[in-house]
């Protein structure tokens, strides 16, 4: 099976830190409209406990139990619930993650990814990392998390991953209904999959919620809706409908390669060119720098860290010139040409500009970036430009090294696999 048989949206008012009145109203509306086995119930955003920010490591507490009650809710009728909760985390913020939970607990999980600053949900709350899929045994199953809907390239790629369904969880304001309206109907066309959309209703906290739940067709075609109120509703989903449409033509497996990452790399005046265009649409550049020669697995892993520290990223690299000012006349090994073209193959560098200094501090205020990113083993006091992005109004961020790996101990080893066990140099 690669579908759930039937879906529906359970529909609610949420009473903002009221974990014991929202269970108590799951449980009423499901018992008055108890779907059919097999169902997936889909669920509002934090339908639990709402934003209630100053309680929050609190009501993340509560998780656990009400994971159990959605457990014990599975097995008595064999239903599954997806909807998000608050997850603690043990050195981090918690994260506004949708569960899957059916019969037997927990199957999967998926974290917000975008978090919405205009509702301040990111200094409270934690971003998952990768928008990946929950593996259910009826197929790989897509969700996204409220804002999340907003950025086509998640569900795009759950949707390649093998995605035919899509769950959302939401707490979309009503101010912005056509929006919620426009946006469920769209992922189900772009991607050719089925999506079940729940939303809030009512007054939640300062909020109007819009409610209007939806459950539409790879086609477009809304199979079920609600109105503004509390409600229940289900559709049944055909896996055949949506095969007929894909043997037309199928939009989730089309993935040409169309990009040209050598583009990436800049001269410093057209680069600030591009951070103005960036910035005034709100994007936060991150910086970062070094001679990355010989590209190793430290080093993708840290500027993977750089990266998610802002919305682009922008490498400077040491020229050819300044390696040796800095390693000695044997290095680099690569030259700034080959060391940018492959940085400009990483998905998660933006941007690389090749500066000839010793220190990148008259690069660094030059773009001032919004963030400075260096590795933990630099004191912030000897980080070049850490002064210049702060009096700016910018921060700097340490970053550890999750993989203990340098360009020196690369080189050492290939210099002893060439002399061989004799220490004599190989044909």
């Amino acid at each position: 099976m690669s579908l759930f048989p039937s879906a529906a949206c359970l529909q609610m008012e949420i009473r903002v830190g009221d974990v014991d009145a929202n269970l108590l109203q799951l449980k009423e509306l499901f018992v008055g409209q108890r779907p059919a086995a097999n169902t997936l119930v889909v669920l509002p955003e934090l339908w639990v406990s709402g934003f209630d920010y100053p309680r929050i490591a609190t009501l993340a507490e509560q998780t656990p139990r009400v994971l159990a009650e959605l457990q014990q809710l599975a097995a008595e009728h064999t239903i599954w619930f997806a909807g998000s909760l608050l997850e603690k985390r043990e050195q981090d913020a918690p994260c506004n993650t949708l569960y899957l939970t059916g019969p037997k607990g927990v199957v999967g999980r998926y974290r917000k990814h975008h978090l919405f600053s205009f509702w301040q949900e990111d200094q409270y709350l934690q971003p998952g990392i990768v928008p990946q899929f929950i593996d259910t045994p009826f197929g790989p199953l897509g969700a996204l998390v409220c804002y999340d809907l907003r950025f086509p390239e998640i569900s795009r790629a759950q949707t390649f991953a093998g995605c035919r369904l899509i769950v959302v969880s939401a707490q979309w304001p009503m101010l912005r209904l056509d929006h919620w309206q426009l946006l469920v109907k769209t992922r189900a066309v772009e991607n050719q999959a089925f999506v079940v959309a729940c939303n809030g209703c009512g007054i939640s906290g300062i909020n109007e919620l819009a409610g209007y739940s939806m459950i539409v067709g790879p086609d477009g075609q809304v199979l079920a809706g609600a109105g503004e109120e509390s409600t229940v509703i289900s559709a049944e989903l055909v896996e055949e409908d949506l095969e007929t449409l894909r043997s037309r033509f199928c939009t989730g497996g089309e993935r040409p390669w169309s990009g040209d990452d050598q583009n990436k790399v800049v001269e410093l005046t057209q680069l600030r060119d591009y951070l103005a265009l960036h910035r005034k649409q709100g994007s936060r550049v991150a910086f970062t720098n070094g001679c990355f020669d010989l590209l190793h697995a430290g080093h993708v892993s840290y500027l993977e860290q750089a990266r998610r520290c802002g919305d682009c990223l922008v490498v400077g690299l040491n020229s050819d010139r300044s390696v040796r000012a800095l390693k000695g006349t044997s290095r680099p090994v690569n030259s700034e040409q080959d060391r940018a073209r492959v940085l400009a193959s990483l998905g998660c560098v933006d941007y690389i500009v090749v500066f000839d200094e010793d220190t990148p501090r008259n690069l660094i205020s030059s773009l001032l970036p919004d963030i400075l990113v260096k590795g933990a083993d630099w004191p912030e006091d000897q980080i070049a430009g850490a002064a210049e992005v702060k009096a700016a109004g910018g921060r700097v961020e340490r970053i550890v090294f999750e993989h203990q790996a340098s360009t020196t101990d690369v080189i050492n080893k290939i210099q002893h696999l060439e002399s061989g066990p004799s220490g004599k140099t190989g044909e």
